[in-house]
């Protein structure tokens, strides 16, 4: 570790020694965490119509409030919009997150208060980098510059009053503490442009010459940086361009399906990846051990977890009144569950849309399976986009050439025959050298990873092979850019239970319009 880097980490010390408290003060962190969030919530609307208190109990508090998707707490966050104060917190909120929409509305604004950013989504990116520097002290990232890439554009007005949104990432830009500013390329007004593409050509002139150390973005976006780095400097990769380059803090989608194309792309023995998992609603977990598949879950940043069963969890209904949350401690390895938060950012036993699955307890660490309406059970296989992102990486190890850029998969049905397959199109980095065998490996990894695929396969009974199709390079860019979700934090769905997703981008490649594009 460098001296600049060393006198930084010594202020990181305390912190670290209370994250290593974790294993034995879980549930008293917990209720720390649930006694902060009804103190405030107490002083609220939305407190006074449940009852709450700094005195409630988690039981009296699963009781008293129910759970909810974003369309539960839809009509109060739109009160905050409007300026009126004491809703979901004290006060009034002037930052919403705006995030895509997975209900009838093409976008979800989620309240970002000052203090849930400070204490959860700051603290979160601070916390990431202390374990980094604790597990690999030889780093020199303070003396060098790190790279991020998000803010779709800068936050705008909503409502015409003092509320202003946009994503997390540029309200985060926007917000950004004055060492984070120094240490940050490109500037605050690059990454705040609004235009995606002229912003990428902004980017590559302010950083090809920058001594980066780090980057942090989405796997797939950052991919397509990188590239736009090696056109416009002509180098053959990226560690020629910035040999100081270290560790990419990742999140948002898998990492799995991207390793390899990083790994060609940073030949660079001194690269390390920690995966973080943040979004609009919170900073929830980081990959605290390099040796770790996990996340460790992070229990002090304002936030009260609770757990659902995906087992039990309702398919077609958003009535959530017979569903039993799970406590932190009641948790079991190897289960998946859907992720129920309550926060200081005003969100009070909330669905995130995410499920997980524990690796280990005591640490609890947890690795992100899939999302609650992104999953294929069209004929009971249950496969979760962990599945399909381990599937893609095997497929692709076993074909030794095949890069995949981007993916989605759906049901195919044969009513005539009672049975189905998958369906799936993939944007390949690298196209596999023949097609038919990585299709054939795919499924066979699928039925390796997923027992209840690999009975659905048996003698092709209820589900028939895979099929893949290629898709051209850029599709799925051009879909998210038809969608208006082009650039920054946005995805593209990786499965789901219909075809919606994988039909529009069919449309879309065949030159047909559609009509009826959103969901």
């Amino acid at each position: 570790m460098d001296l600049k880097t060393s006198l930084v980490y010594q202020v990181a010390k305390l912190r670290l020694r209370r994250i290593e408290e974790y294993s034995s003060r879980l549930e008293d962190l917990q209720q720390e965490q649930l006694r902060h969030i009804l103190t405030r919530a107490a002083r609220t609307d939305f407190g006074r119509r449940h009852g709450l208190s700094r005195s409630s109990t988690y039981a009296s508090y699963r009781e008293a409030v129910p759970i909810i998707d974003y369309e539960g707490a839809k009509a109060d966050i739109e009160r905050m919009v409007q300026g009126e104060r004491d809703v979901l917190i004290p006060g009034a909120c002037r930052w919403f997150a705006k995030s895509s929409g997975t209900t009838s509305d093409r976008s979800k604004y989620i309240p970002v208060p000052y203090l849930h950013l400070q204490d959860c989504h700051y603290r979160g990116g601070s916390d990431a980098l202390w374990l980094y520097l604790r597990n690999y002290p030889d780093s020199r990232f303070f003396s060098t510059k790190g790279l991020v890439l998000g803010g779709s554009h800068s936050p705008m007005p909503l409502s015409g009053g003092e509320a202003q949104t946009g994503d997390l990432s540029s309200i985060l830009v926007e917000h950004m503490p004055l060492l984070g500013n120094l240490l940050r390329v490109p500037s605050r007004e690059t990454l705040l442009m609004s235009e995606w593409t002229a912003k990428m050509k902004a980017i590559v002139e302010e950083v090809k010459d920058a001594r980066v150390g780090s980057l942090s973005g989405v796997p797939s976006w950052m991919l397509v940086l990188l590239k736009e780095i090696l056109s416009a400097t002509g180098r053959d990769n990226i560690s020629e361009v910035w040999p100081d380059l270290e560790v990419f803090f990742h999140g948002g989608i898998s990492f799995s399906p991207y390793r390899s194309t990083y790994a060609e792309l940073i030949p660079s023995e001194r690269m390390r990846y920690e995966e973080t998992y943040n979004a609009s609603e919170g900073f929830f977990a980081i990959q605290d051990d390099p040796a770790e598949s996990g996340m460790l879950l992070m229990l002090d940043y304002g936030v009260f977890y609770e757990f659902i069963p995906m087992d039990e969890f309702p398919s077609s209904s958003s009535d959530y009144s017979g569903v039993r949350a799970r406590g932190i401690h009641e948790v079991e390895l190897g289960r998946d569950y859907a992720l129920v938060i309550s926060t200081l950012g005003g969100l009070y036993r909330y669905i995130l849309g995410d499920t997980v699955r524990f690796t280990s307890l005591y640490p609890h660490r947890i690795v992100i399976t899939g999302r609650t309406k992104h999953f294929i059970n069209a004929f009971g296989e249950e496969v979760m986009v962990a599945n399909a992102d381990g599937a893609l990486a095997e497929a692709c190890r076993r074909d030794g050439k095949a890069r995949v850029s981007e993916y989605t998969a759906a049901p195919c049905f044969f009513l005539d025959e009672g049975k189905g397959r998958h369906d799936w199109l993939i944007e390949f980095e690298t196209e596999p050298r023949d097609l038919a065998t990585f299709s054939r490996d795919l499924d066979d990894a699928l039925r390796q990873l997923n027992s209840d695929y690999d009975a659905k396969r048996y003698e092709d009974m209820t589900l028939l092979p895979l099929s893949v199709e290629v898709a051209p390079q850029g599709l799925f860019h051009r879909w998210l850019e038809a969608e208006g979700k082009l650039g920054g934090q946005h995805k593209v769905p990786r499965l789901a239970n219909s075809r919606h997703y994988l039909d529009a981008l069919l449309r879309l490649r065949d030159g047909i319009a559609d009509p009826h594009l959103h969901p």
